[in-house]
């Protein structure tokens, strides 16, 4: 008997019905010599320090840091899930071979790993089913391409590392923080990724809270209906700007150059899941949490391929598949797709290269179309179609004018930008969060709050080097603007990145691999925030409440507020993942880690009456 085991209910009926498994048992379907059953999701987890040693049960300092010579496993402890684990673990060991179809990433291996030894079948022949949609061709073809899972074994070890540090320094400096500062059994919460995410709202919240608004000036013209700035920019002194007012009040505006560019706008990239999460926020206002539920039913409805990546590319082999799909998709997009030429796409750089795919590629549609859809899974899978065909559509083409001129020898510039060829924002034309690129976090003091005339989108009139024209000089008072509060779309966007802001691609790119979490998990480090009320949304931003701030005053080490140590952890978890980084290496580093931050406890209560500025007044 071969037995195939599924993170989930609905996707085992799946492939059950592809295997012509058909017949019904209590947590399993079989026939055709195949049985196939399900998880729901993780059903074997970490044991408690109880488990290893009566001593670590009470919460004492003296028993600290709790690090497990060698983890071991319990099964979850509710009723329903431990009745689906005897049917499977019973499964296992009737099986004459075992295949894995979990998900086709970290977590789904961790699940099913954690099984397979929990059950004690870790000797049985066992082969890994590796897809990236849930079509019948694609779970036909996954199953004609079964691997060993000897193959993955690289990334069950990141997998387990990830579990047993996030447990190692979660545990350990909870119970320190909650021993040393709780006051009235109040528990204080730390993690190895939630902290350093916390630590970044926090600090922005103090950035804006103690923001002290500054007034500027700015001398303004206006010459045959077109706005010029002196480019002298901001003047923090009235007297400063007054002076240029009064020089150029009567005086005549010299044109001494124009200039005109043309600026290309390239399509944006096909979506990962951190980047759609973001779209989805800025556009309809979307959690994190929101939008991968919805891409994973989505996936499991067979309409979207896997969302839990990391990759905005395609691999080689989708590459014949795209003209085909987009030929189906015309029956929902047929303006849209009208256009572009399917025999002859344009497949760049941007859209397909096999070096930046590792388990999956970025998300886009089956050919099942979702036609049925309502509510706010059309909303995202109308995104994802749409995203699909923008990446072939032309770029998006303006012509840039920059008009040069002096009055009474001071500087003046006009800027204006003329739209020759809308390309790919054709697509997005009432949608202006869609075309707007991801502008990195506001950090700077300089940008006005008032509702001063703009000049980058005004059509220029016709100038000429070296006329002479009368013109209206005024001066514009303006207020330096605090930075913005995060909302998930920018929080997202630094936690990919681990808290560094940078606007170029390729470098955002390098980036990704170094990101706190991974984009399966920021949406649930978002929520547990959340949960344990040391985050708070409101409206669209996500703000820290006093418990929040509380907690990271106390906390002395950096590290443990680091977005870039958390970030080089999640790059050794990748290294390993392609094997080129020892587990034993990785947890010798966590385990010395924790045992700094707790020796480093005498420092952090020298002053228990400085807990950080009052939440109230600062």
């Amino acid at each position: 008997m071969k037995v195939v085991i599924a993170e989930k209910p609905s996707v085992a009926r799946d492939i059950a019905k592809h295997l012509g498994a058909t017949q019904r048992g209590n947590g399993w379907l079989e026939g055709n010599g195949w049985t196939v059953t399900w998880a729901f999701g993780h059903l074997v987890e970490l044991q408690e320090p109880e488990e290893y040693r009566a001593d670590w049960k009470p919460w004492r300092l003296s028993t600290l840091p709790i690090i497990p010579e060698k983890f071991q496993l319990r099964a979850r402890t509710d009723g329903s899930a431990n009745d689906q684990l005897a049917t499977i673990k019973r499964l296992f060991e009737e099986a004459e071979e075992i295949v894995c179809a979990t998900d086709a990433g970290r977590e789904g291996e961790l699940i099913f790993r954690y099984i397979l030894t929990w059950s004690g079948c870790e000797h049985k022949p066992v082969q890994r089913l590796w897809i990236s949609s849930l079509t019948n061709e694609a779970i036909a073809k996954g199953f004609t391409q079964l691997k060993p899972s000897s193959a993955f074994d690289h990334l069950y070890h990141a997998a387990r590392c990830r579990s047993e540090a996030d447990w190692i320094v979660g545990l350990n400096a909870t119970r320190f923080f909650t021993v040393e500062y709780g006051r009235r059994n109040l528990l204080l919460s730390l993690g190895r990724v939630q902290t350093p995410i916390l630590a970044m709202i926090v600090g922005r919240d103090l950035e804006v809270e103690r923001f002290v608004a500054e007034e500027f000036w700015e001398v303004h013209t206006r010459c045959r209906d077109a706005l010029f700035k002196h480019t002298g920019g901001k003047f923090p002194a009235q007297p400063n700007a007054q002076t240029i007012l009064d020089k150029v009040t009567g005086e005549e505006l010299v044109v001494t150059s124009v200039n005109q560019k043309q600026t290309l706008a390239h399509p944006p990239q096909l979506y990962d899941l951190t980047s759609l999460q973001r779209d989805m926020n800025k556009r309809h206002g979307f959690t994190a949490d929101q939008t991968l539920k919805l891409a994973q039913s989505l996936y499991e409805s067979k309409h979207l391929t896997y969302p839990r990546t990391d990759s905005c590319y395609l691999s080689q082999d989708i590459e014949p598949t795209i003209a085909p799909l987009l030929e189906k998709l015309r029956e929902l997009k047929p303006t849209e797709i009208a256009p572009l030429d399917l025999a002859a796409l344009k497949f760049t750089k941007r859209i397909v290269d096999d070096k930046k795919v590792s388990d999956h590629h970025a998300i886009i549609p089956t050919t099942i179309l979702g036609d049925n859809l309502s509510g706010d899974e059309a909303k995202l899978y109308d995104a994802v179609i749409t995203r699909l065909i923008a990446v072939f559509y032309p770029p998006c083409a303006r012509a840039v004018t920059t008009v040069e001129a002096i009055a009474a020898e001071e500087p003046f510039r006009a800027r204006g930008v003329v739209l020759v060829d809308p390309g790919w924002e054709k697509l997005y034309a009432n949608d202006a969060a869609a075309t707007s690129p991801d502008a990195a976090p506001k950090i700077g003091k300089k940008s006005a709050t008032n509702s001063r005339e703009g000049d980058s989108a005004q059509v220029l009139p016709d100038f000429q080097k070296d006329e002479r024209n009368p013109h209206e000089p005024k001066l514009v008072v303006g207020k330096t603007s605090a930075p913005k509060r995060f909302n998930e779309a920018s929080l997202l966007q630094l936690m990919e990145t681990a808290g560094k802001i940078v606007t170029d691609e390729a470098l955002k790119e390098a980036l990704k691999e170094k990101g706190v979490g991974t984009p399966a998990t920021r949406a649930s480090i978002i929520e547990v925030l959340i949960s344990r009320n040391y985050v708070e949304r409101r409206k669209k931003n996500l703000i820290s409440t006093d418990s929040g701030r509380a907690l990271i005053s106390l906390v002395q080490d950096e590290r443990l507020k680091s977005p870039e140590l958390t970030g080089d952890w999640e790059f050794r978890l990748k290294q390993m993942e392609r094997g080129e980084y020892e587990p034993r290496a990785f947890m010798d580093e966590v385990a010395a880690y924790t045992r700094e931050i707790l020796q480093n406890k005498a420092e952090a209560t020298i002053d228990l009456t400085n807990l950080g500025p009052c939440p109230i007044c600062q």
